[in-house]
């Protein structure tokens, strides 16, 4: 389930020093034991790692394969955030958080065993792996099925976000002022009350290491800005408010500065006033046309989610339920139209689930979850592909921090682009809005929500356009969509093209019990879906 925001809790800061590395002989040894001889990791390029990390990953591994595990691995992890927020013409909050630490994960006796420690220590890790394999073995004694892990090859690499200009190093000062220069822009516009300006970075370092021979480093960054204008009419005191539509990305500072939203500003806050003084939705079946700031939260909502191998197996329910899509309909259920792929991957550029292994130590890929319509695949990871018979994990572990269990997490899920067709035709919104007599055209988020199956659902946004013998007319208000999963992607029959292909997402996706989060992208380009209940949210009972 997408969540608006999340931060750490914990906070423990660690500076280390930059040094390459290389493995010691406990790593091989272990490696040995288990069956995966490998040898020691040549001098590494690492960005950040300490001078004793190689020693207590080292540390916990041998430890681990001392108390008995068959497998295990170990994360040492840094993660920070910072976040900013304005209202109006000054700054109201600034927060920074940090954590460090390193888990161990371990397998023995056939049951998953885990401890963390936020002392990056040898005398720590040793610890943390002996209490992990004692888990695993008192939970050995309940377990109704083994651990089953799927194989993987070794690793030794470093992976990291493309970021030009690192977020961390640019002053606060010169972040608050782009955002309250926004509101610079927007004020200026009559009927203008409000503005709120956001902005929050995250940087997530870790370095992991296995029994089977791996040890990859890596480094994600990750940045989004926000800006919402909230007009209010004096004489009725309605407001309607309007947020840009910006999409969180892994980048560095850069995305910001040369980002639009400046130059956006007076348009977000008129969009706002055009919304404020709009009609009613006259509610009924229309053609639906959503832009991409609209349909990557549907693409999240009713293929991401479902398509959880553990939720549509009933092991896991928190934040957004179980799933329709069980696995008996793989390979069988029309999910969505002829013209319709959707697929999963790790490797998108910019996307905020790119990276170059799981916390599995699987090197990420792209796979295919519907294809031309029929439902095709899930997201598994090491442990789950043995579930519905495959040979190999799809790469979707992810843990949140040095402290949590890695477990199944959603990678980027998105629609791809039509193929390209004579004369362009259907390729961006303007020619899907041509090919479309009678119709609304949605564009950014709004309110949501979707039943525990992932089935019926209704979505919001932040504009809706009415769409008349193939023009946009004027502004509508009060505008929310109403489907189920099925019918809705059945009903899809036209499809953007490559070159409209934008990516959404959201920095924080809610999981698990103790809950997580997660970042993920969603791209696509606009579509149109065919005779949609188009509903009104007006409780005012003013006149349309």
């Amino acid at each position: 389930m997408y969540l608006p925001r999340a931060g750490v809790v914990h906070a423990h800061s660690v500076i280390v020093d930059r040094r390459t590395f290389c493995l010691t002989s406990g790593f091989a040894a272990f490696a040995a034991a288990c069956g995966n001889a490998r040898e020691p990791l040549a001098p590494g390029r690492g960005t950040l790692t300490g001078a004793g990390v190689q020693d207590v990953l080292d540390a916990a591994l041998t430890a681990a394969r001392k108390a008995g595990a068959t497998y295990a691995d170990a994360r040492v992890v840094r993660r920070q955030s910072e976040s900013l927020t304005t209202n109006e013409d000054h700054l109201v909050e600034v927060a920074a958080n940090e954590s460090y630490g390193i888990g161990v994960r371990v397998l023995a006796a056939g049951a998953w065993g885990f401890s963390a420690s936020s002392a990056v220590t040898a005398e720590a890790a040793r610890a943390a792996a002996q209490r992990a394999v004692a888990i695993a073995q008192a939970d050995a004694k309940i377990v109704k099925r083994r651990v089953e892990l799927a194989p993987v090859a070794a690793y030794h690499d470093v992976w990291s976000s493309r970021v030009e200009k690192d977020p961390f190093a640019v002053p606060l000062a010169e972040k608050a002022e782009f955002l309250l220069s926004l509101w610079g822009e927007a004020r200026a516009v009559p009927g203008i009350k409000f503005g709120r300006g956001t902005y929050e970075a995250s940087l997530e370092w870790k370095i992991f290491a296995s029994s089977d021979g791996s040890v990859i480093e890596q480094s994600i960054t990750r940045v989004q800005p926000g800006f919402e204008a909230t007009a209010v009419d004096a004489a009725t005191g309605e407001f309607e408010a309007r947020r840009h539509e910006i999409a969180p990305r892994q980048a560095g500072w850069e995305y910001v500065a040369s980002s639009t939203m400046r130059a956006d500003a007076r348009k977000i806050a008129e969009d706002a006033v055009e919304k404020l003084k709009a009609p009613s939705v006259v509610p009924g079946k229309r053609d639906v046309i959503l832009a991409p700031s609209n349909l990557w939260l549907v693409i999240h909502e009713s293929v991401g989610h479902p398509t959880e191998l553990d939720r549509a197996l009933g092991y896991e329910a928190n934040f957004a339920g179980t799933s329709f899509a069980t696995v008996d309909k793989l390979g069988k259920l029309k999910y969505a139209a002829d013209g319709v792929t959707i697929y999963a991957d790790k490797t998108t550029a910019g996307g905020l689930a790119t990276c170059g292994y799981d916390d599995d130590g699987v090197k990420t890929q792209r796979w295919d979850l519907v294809k031309d319509g029929l439902f095709v695949g899930y997201q598994t990871t090491r442990d789950q592909a043995a579930w519905i018979g495959e040979k190999a994990s799809r790469g979707a572990s992810y843990a949140q921090d040095y402290r949590s269990f890695p477990f199944q997490r959603m990678p980027n899920v998105s629609l791809a682009p039509a193929k390209a067709r004579a004369g362009g035709a259907g390729g961006t919104i303007d020619d899907i809005v041509a090919q479309t007599e009678d119709g609304v055209l949605l564009t950014g988020d709004g309110s949501w929500s979707i039943d525990h199956q992932r089935y019926n659902f209704q979505f919001g946004n932040q504009m809706a356009y009415e769409v008349k013998q193939g023009k946009v007319t004027h502004a509508l208000r009060d505008v929310a969509y109403q489907s189920n999963t099925l019918e809705f992607w059945r009903g899809c029959d036209l499809v953007g093209g490559a070159d409209a292909w934008r990516l959404g997402g959201a920095l924080h996706d809610g999981k698990g019990e103790p809950p997580q989060s997660n970042a993920v992208s969603h791209g696509c380009p606009p579509a149109r879906f065919k005779q949609v209940n188009v509903v009104n949210t007006n409780a005012r009972k003013r006149a349309t």
